[in-house]
């Protein structure tokens, strides 16, 4: 941690081992932004970012394009998603986040399907195991499944599969709270 009093000293030249520099710009973009730039258009990522990215669901839209609901019936929801460059990861797998990110959606829905409207839900633990991996244009079947379901918790299994040959790659445990809907005042 620096000293206080160093603060109004001029800033020393970054030497070769340092991961940072101390110049300071006054363009509107980082000097990085090129490189994130082509970074992101070599994953398939050319639609330029809304300018509201901190908006609520904004990455449900990102997972909506490549998540389709299949089929949905008390404690069963059935989906197909596409493994696309633009949610894998450097090794061209599917994105352990994006993995992570699409079963809490599939146990979201897979609980609403059991718990009432008059119950809020919140997510209390989510575990992964990513068993194998799913490279660029497999096609995945997430299915959610309820273990138990009772007054207080709701327990779901999330499983992913190769569509070709049903062999499981990702597998999840999501535990949800419930609680009567308070009123608002």
């Amino acid at each position: 941690m620096r000293n206080p009093s160093f603060a109004s000293q001029e800033p020393q030249a970054a030497s070769s081992s340092d991961c940072t520099t101390t110049a300071k710009s006054d363009d509107r973009f980082p000097p990085y932004a090129p490189y994130l730039k082509r970074f992101l258009e070599g994953v398939g990522i050319s639609n330029p970012i809304p300018e509201n990215y901190s908006s609520k669901d904004f990455y449900s839209d990102l997972l909506c394009n490549h998540l389709k609901v299949d089929t949905v019936r008390r404690g069963h929801v059935t989906c197909f998603t596409t493994v696309k460059p633009a949610i894998t990861n450097a090794l061209d797998g599917l994105h352990g986040g994006v993995v992570a990110a699409i079963a809490e959606r599939v146990a979201t829905a897979t609980a609403r399907t059991v718990v009432g409207e008059d119950k809020d839900m919140f997510l209390g633990e989510l575990a992964m195991s990513y068993l194998s991996s799913a490279t660029i244009d497999a096609e995945l079947i997430v299915e959610g499944s309820v273990v138990r379901s009772g007054r207080n918790l709701t327990v779901i299994v999330v499983e992913f599969r190769m569509r070709e040959t049903g062999k499981l790659v990702y597998s999840s445990r999501a535990t949800f709270y419930n609680s009567p809907l308070v009123a608002k005042i």
